[in-house]
């Protein structure tokens, strides 16, 4: 029964993952803006949130009631840590960003779709010059911190299976955004993790 359950979740995580990458796609982004024109992003993370809010609401249920692990106090104490650390580079990446234009609130004051609205200067000093996504960095260690009963591990492996497939999208767009500058930027920096050596 556990196993059926970590199945069906498995497959949960799938249908949040396939449904956001098509939503993304060129035939999805245009499908959102037809429906919604100005709002389309912000029609795009509406639907996000409340499918993943589906996902783990869902997953808590076939879950949740498990029992949680035995890990051993210096394992503990690392997972608090990464906690701690995740919540710090979300705190401090975040600031890099427009949370107006991510949300899709600036699109809708520009009266234009997300497409034509003009690009976000690439960010390549604090955070982002030691790796490239620290956003997404930052919520891992989150949710490895968290990963101590079967809901909260299962979680966080299928978070990082879905983040480690949709950074690759995320890089081939970025390419196409900013062409040679982050290719050279791309060289310089690791993608997800720091590189404490030169060479």
């Amino acid at each position: 029964m556990e196993n059926d359950g970590l199945i069906w979740y498995a497959l949960l995580w799938l249908s949040f993952g396939a449904g956001h990458s098509l939503l993304a796609m060129p035939a999805g982004r245009g499908l959102l803006e037809r429906l919604a024109g100005r709002a389309d992003r912000l029609l795009y993370n509406l639907i996000a949130a409340i499918h993943l809010a589906l996902v783990l609401w869902l997953g808590m249920l076939l879950l949740g009631g498990q029992a949680g692990f035995a890990l051993p106090l210096p394992l503990r104490l690392a997972m608090d840590v990464a906690i701690g650390a995740g919540a710090l580079i979300l705190l401090i990446a975040g600031r890099s960003y427009d949370p107006a234009r991510f949300f899709g609130l600036a699109q809708m004051r520009a009266g234009t779709p997300d497409r034509a609205i003009v690009p976000e200067t690439l960010v390549t000093a604090g955070l982002n010059g030691v790796v490239r996504h620290p956003l997404y960095l930052g919520l891992l260690l989150l949710l490895w911190g968290d990963a101590r009963a079967p809901f909260t591990g299962a979680t966080a492996l299928f978070a990082t299976l879905y983040v480690l497939i949709g950074i690759h999208f995320e890089e081939r767009k970025l390419k196409r955004l900013y062409g040679e500058v982050y290719t050279a930027y791309r060289a310089r920096v690791p993608m997800l993790f720091p590189r404490f050596w030169r060479g």
